[in-house]
C-alpha cells in the first residue's frame, strides 16, 4: 500500500527542519572555537610566546642566518660615542667608549599573536638568537660592561626586525704623522669588518641619518673633533673571500696651548737670556761663561724633555726643528763671547811675539859684536865729560814712550774689535731669530695647516 500524499509532505517538513537545526548548532560550535582559539591567543602567557617564538618548541636555530642558501643579510649599523680620550702618540692609539647599535630583520621572529609592536627581551635571551658575527678591525684592546649588569639590549619587533645595542669601550689603534706636530691634524678610524660571513651571505651599512653621534659637551684635553665624520666601505679582500667592512674617519685638531706654556715659550726665554751675555762687559769671563753655559744646559734638557712622550720616529717634526734651532742660538751665543775673548787677547799675543823677535835680534847682535848698550839704556851709567851721555838717553826715551804709545795704540784697535762683534751680536742675534720665528710660524701655520686640511 503506497503512503498517502499528507504523509510524505509531513516527513519532508521535519526532516528540512532536523537539517536546518544541525547546521546551526554546528555553526555556532565553530564560532565558539575561533572565538576560544583568540581567547587563547589572547591570554597566552609571555614565556609560552617566547618558547613558540625562538625556543624548543618553535624550531628556530640559531645556527643557521636569516635568509639562508638566499639573498644576504644587512645589517644597519650606529654608534653613539659616549666618551673619547687617551689619545697616546708613543703607542699611536686611542680609547673610546661606545654604544654599538645593530639592526637586521629575521623573518622567522616576525609575530602577530602578541599585541605589542616590539619586545624588549633580557639580554640572556641573545644566546637564543643569530647574530652577526661583528669585529674590530682595527682593535688593539676592548672590554665589556657588566655593571650593575650586562650592558645589552635586545629588542625584536612585529615584523621580525632585531635591535642589538651593546657598550664597549674600545683601544684601537691610530697611526699617527707626526711631522707637524704639534701643529698637527690627525685622522683616526674604526673599522667594522664581519669575522666569518662573506659578502655573499652578510653586508654591513652605515645607518642613513645620524649614523655616528656624540654625546653632549664631550671634550678632549689636546684635540678638537671636528662635526664632520667621514662614512666609508673598507671592503677586505683575503685568501677565504671578500668580507664587508665599513668604517667612520674622525678628524682631531691638535691644540697647542699646553705645548706653548711648556715648550714654545721656555724656551724662547731661554734664547733671550743667552743674548743678555752681550750686554756683560767682555772682561767679566766668569759670569759670561757660566751664563753661556747654563742655557746650554738648560736648552739641551728642554730638548730632551719635549722628545719624551714622542715615539722614536726617524723622520723630523715640527716642534724638533724649534727645539734644534734654539739649542744652536744659544750655543752660538757661548761661542761667541768665545771669539770675543780671543780677539781682545790678540794685542797680548802680538806683543808676546814682538818681544820674542826683539831678544832674537839682539842675541844676532851679541854673536855678531855688535853690542849697543844703547839699546839696554846703560848709556846713562857711562862716565861723560861733554854731556854726550844725556843726548844718548834721550833717543832712548822717546823710544820707549814710543813703544808705550804703539802698544796703547794697538790694545785699543783689538779690544775696539771685540767690543764691535759684541754690538753687532746684540742686533744680529735677535733679528735672525725674528727671522727664523716668521719663516716658521708662516710654514706651520699656515702653509702646512692649509695643506692638511685640503687633504682632510
Amino acid at each position: 500500500m503506497g503512503k498517502p500524499p499528507g504523509m510524505n509532505r509531513f516527513f519532508t517538513r521535519v526532516l528540512a527542519a532536523l537539517f536546518t537545526y544541525l547546521m546551526a548548532t554546528n555553526n555556532f560550535r565553530v564560532g565558539d572555537a575561533k572565538e576560544y582559539d583568540s581567547r587563547s591567543s589572547t591570554n597566552l602567557s609571555p614565556s609560552d610566546f617566547l618558547d613558540s617564538l625562538m625556543g624548543r618548541t618553535s624550531g628556530y636555530d640559531a645556527r643557521i642566518r636569516p635568509n639562508f642558501k638566499g639573498p644576504p643579510v644587512n645589517v644597519t649599523c650606529n654608534i653613539f660615542i659616549n666618551s673619547f680620550g687617551s689619545i697616546a702618540e708613543t703607542t699611536m692609539d686611542y680609547r673610546v667608549n661606545i654604544f654599538l647599535r645593530q639592526k637586521w630583520n629575521d623573518p622567522r621572529l616576525a609575530y602577530s599573536k602578541y599585541p605589542d609592536s616590539s619586545l624588549d627581551l633580557d639580554p640572556s635571551m641573545l644566546d637564543s638568537i643569530w647574530k652577526p658575527d661583528l669585529f674590530f678591525a682595527n682593535e688593539k684592546g676592548a672590554n665589556f660592561h657588566d655593571v650593575t649588569t650586562d650592558n645589552k639590549l635586545l629588542r625584536i619587533f612585529k615584523d621580525g626586525t632585531v635591535l642589538y645595542s651593546i657598550r664597549l669601550t674600545l683601544i684601537l689603534s691610530c697611526p699617527m704623522d707626526l711631522k707637524n706636530f704639534p701643529m698637527d691634524v690627525q685622522t683616526c678610524t674604526m673599522q667594522l669588518e664581519s669575522f666569518g660571513y662573506t659578502m655573499n651571505d652578510l653586508v654591513f651599512e652605515w645607518l642613513e641619518n645620524g649614523a655616528v653621534q656624540v654625546s653632549d659637551g664631550l671634550t678632549l684635553p689636546q684635540f678638537i673633533m671636528r662635526e664632520e665624520k667621514e662614512l666609508g666601505y673598507c671592503t677586505k679582500h683575503y685568501n677565504t673571500g671578500k668580507f664587508t667592512c665599513i668604517e667612520v674617519n674622525f678628524h682631531l685638531e691638535r691644540q697647542m696651548g699646553y705645548y706653548l706654556i711648556q715648550m714654545y715659550i721656555p724656551s724662547l726665554l731661554i734664547v733671550i737670556l743667552s743674548w743678555v751675555s752681550f750686554w756683560i762687559n767682555m772682561d767679566a769671563a766668569p759670569a759670561r761663561v757660566a751664563l753661556g753655559i747654563t742655557t746650554v744646559l738648560t736648552m739641551t734638557t728642554q730638548s730632551s724633555g719635549s722628545r719624551a712622550s714622542l715615539p722614536k720616529v726617524s723622520y723630523v717634526k715640527a716642534i724638533d726643528i724649534w727645539m734644534a734651532v734654539c739649542l744652536l742660538f744659544v750655543f752660538a751665543a757661548l761661542l761667541e763671547y768665545a771669539g770675543v775673548n780671543f780677539v781682545s787677547r790678540q794685542q797680548k799675543e802680538f806683543l808676546r811675539l814682538r818681544r820674542r823677535q826683539r831678544r832674537n835680534n839682539k842675541d844676532e847682535d851679541m854673536r855678531d859684536g855688535r853690542f849697543n848698550l844703547a839699546g839696554y839704556n846703560t848709556s846713562q851709567c857711562l862716565p861723560t865729560k861733554d854731556g854726550s851721555a844725556v843726548k844718548n838717553a834721550a833717543p832712548a826715551l822717546n823710544s820707549q814712550q814710543s813703544a808705550a804709545k804703539d802698544l796703547e795704540t794697538m790694545k785699543k784697535k783689538f779690544v775696539d774689535r771685540a767690543k764691535r762683534i759684541d754690538t753687532i751680536s746684540r742686533a744680529g742675534f735677535p733679528l735672525a731669530f725674528l727671522i727664523f720665528n716668521v719663516f716658521y710660524w708662516v710654514t706651520y701655520k699656515i702653509i702646512r695647516y692649509e695643506d692638511i686640511h685640503v687633504k682632510t
